[in-house]
């Protein structure tokens, strides 16, 4: 038997972060974004994009997760964190009904493994819990992005073109998506 097929397989477990969870896992949540973006993801940033860059970045939002207005998973695994997901609820009286998917990734070393569409789940599966009827998305058109959420039944509304800049700072077309669910 060689070495691989000798492995045990330790699964990732999904974790909503508390306040101080979040910014206990701050130094990790970092690496995710850093790699995401050193690997093309078009996730919001320019390269070149620090850890530290990174980690700036998720200390700003400390006070949307503590206020609720955003909640944030991560898969650990016996590295530590491997991917985290966002839910951005709206401020305003008339969208709370709706929330927003954000920063979906998975670091490079951990794909392929489902962790993207389990995390996936595990942010609709709360919003429903939280009585959220409608979830809603952008993501770069043709991206493997694009293809994990229409595999798992989120439907496209649109296309914009030359929406964003990916990290080496081309403009991509910008695809916008939605999901109803049931409550």
């Amino acid at each position: 038997m060689n070495a691989r097929a000798a492995q045990v397989t330790v699964p990732h477990v999904i974790e909503r972060l508390t306040t101080d969870g979040f910014a206990a896992a701050v130094p990790e949540l970092a690496e995710v974004l850093a790699d995401a973006v050193d690997g093309g993801a078009s996730v919001g940033f320019l390269a070149p994009f620090s850890r530290a860059d990174a980690a700036s970045w998720w200390r700003a939002q400390a006070a949307a997760v503590a206020d609720g207005s955003l909640v944030v998973w991560v898969t650990r695994g016996p590295a530590g964190v491997s991917g985290t997901v966002g839910l951005a609820y709206p401020g305003k009286a008339n969208a709370r009904h709706r929330a927003e998917v954000v920063k979906l990734a998975v670091h490079r070393q951990h794909r392929g493994h489902g962790l993207g569409r389990r995390l996936l789940a595990a942010a609709e599966d709360a919003a429903a819990r939280a009585g959220v009827t409608l979830l809603l998305l952008d993501t770069e058109t043709a991206s493997p992005a694009e293809r994990l959420y229409q595999a798992a039944g989120w439907t496209r509304y649109g296309i914009v073109p030359d929406y964003a800049a990916d990290p080496a700072g081309a403009l991509r077309d910008g695809s916008f998506f939605f999901k109803a669910l049931s409550v």
